[in-house]
């Protein structure tokens, strides 16, 4: 089988029926899967939603390639009803969903192109207690509101052997591929340095080679991280890691510590584990960016955390385009911010506040290969700060109709 798109009420996604789209992260959530129920079809249901399903997809598998796979693993095919419409006595399905999970043989079967999806040998499908090594979807046949079964499908295969575990899809026509772009499929797969192009990829693992160094932070992660405060919450964090670092150990007053300028910058976090270890603060000027505010719970400065907080604001910095980085030294660290490449420059001058000796220091960098211009897909600069490199909202709010409903409203009231 393979993704497909076919004419309006069938498979996946019908051309021309945005309001069917969704992000598939979005997709998780209970608010779109509670309307829906996900279980596995008796036989004779089985063999009738195959045969309906065969009808907007030619190819399907037959149902006893079907049965078989459902022999090796029954975690993967799935009947689709309405909540409304369900009766567990006598359960009817109205679509239909199945994945295929691919043990290390299956995935390099897949990714070399010797996979044969209508018939798949059972011996490339991970048995139901083992960690699957990729995520096939091989079908999704779902009428209009079925289309968000895709969330209760995700739910099944976020267990924690599969909750990491990469997905892979084939489209057979380009408004497939369409449907698989809108919800977050990137066109090439990838896997263990075998490359298919023909194939589409969701990163779930998101392994910390493909993050940005301010966004590497997921929870549950081990080890170091950092990510970019977006929430109130967020900022509670910035402000008791200070409180403790400034205020506590450094004797530093209130209103110099927190000086007016908290709300007018961007702030990183950095973590061990899940627990928040250091935090450093950007501003933007004109032509300069200016890194301060940097601090590590005494507990955590026999860690790389202060390496990893600076590295993380000077590539974020970069990519917003700034190649002059600023800052104010404690004169005793000149030597750490020398490692990253500030030096202090002709004519650096030295200041005195909150009870330190500090001197000028400035990091000219190389421009960023990806750095964000004028030009640049507009989507991306509406995205949320340090998160550029995934769509947001605002991308999935395109899928909708233009409606103008502020508009419309004032037209009625009239």
């Amino acid at each position: 089988m393979t993704v497909h798109v076919s004419p309006p009420d069938h498979a996946l996604h019908p051309p021309g029926a945005p309001e069917a789209r969704h992000d598939i992260i979005d997709l998780r959530s209970a608010r779109l899967a509670r309307h829906l129920v996900l279980f596995t079809p008796a036989p004779g249901d089985l063999e009738r939603l195959l045969d309906e399903t065969r009808a907007a997809l030619p190819g399907v598998a037959d149902v006893s390639v079907v049965r078989r796979v459902m022999t090796t693993n029954p975690d993967t095919v799935f009947a689709i009803a309405r909540r409304e419409t369900y009766d567990a006595r006598s359960p009817r399905g109205e679509g239909l969903t199945a994945i295929l999970p691919l043990n290390e043989a299956g995935m390099q079967a897949l990714l070399s192109g010797t996979f044969d999806a209508s018939d798949p040998d059972t011996g490339f499908i991970a048995l139901q207690h083992e960690r699957p090594a990729g995520i096939y979807l091989w079908v999704i046949h779902a009428r209009r509101r079925l289309a968000a079964a895709v969330a209760l499908m995700l739910q099944r295969i976020s267990t924690p052997l599969c909750r990491d575990v990469d997905l892979f899809a084939r489209a057979a026509t380009a408004e497939g591929a369409d449907y698989l772009e809108g919800i977050g499929f990137t066109r090439g797969a990838a896997w263990r340095g075998l490359r298919a192009p023909g194939l589409h990829m969701f990163h779930r693992s998101e392994p910390a080679e493909r993050l940005p160094p301010y966004d590497s932070h997921r929870p549950g992660v081990t080890g170091t991280s950092v990510s970019v405060a977006r929430t109130f919450e967020d900022l509670s964090r910035v402000i008791a890691l200070r409180s403790a670092v400034y205020m506590a150990e450094q004797a530093c007053p209130y209103e110099e510590e927190f000086d007016g300028n908290d709300l007018s910058a961007t702030h990183l976090i950095g973590y061990v584990g899940d627990e928040p270890a250091g935090c450093l603060r950007i501003r933007f000027f004109a032509d300069f960016a200016k890194i301060e505010r940097l601090a590590v719970r005494a507990e955590f400065r026999n860690t790389r955390m202060a390496f990893a907080l600076v590295r993380a604001g000077i590539e974020l910095a970069r990519v917003k385009g700034y190649r002059r980085l600023y800052g104010h030294a404690q004169k005793r660290l000149v030597g750490f911010w020398s490692r990253f490449g500030f030096r202090i420059f002709e004519g650096a001058q030295e200041l005195v506040f909150s009870d330190f000796d500090y001197i000028e220091m400035l990091l000219e960098a190389e421009p960023h290969p990806q750095a964000i211009a004028i030009g640049a897909d507009p989507y991306v600069i509406i995205r949320p700060e340090g998160r550029w490199h995934r769509a947001g909202a605002l991308d999935r709010s395109k899928a909708r109709a233009v409606t103008r409903p502020s508009v419309g409203a004032k037209a009625a009231a009239r």
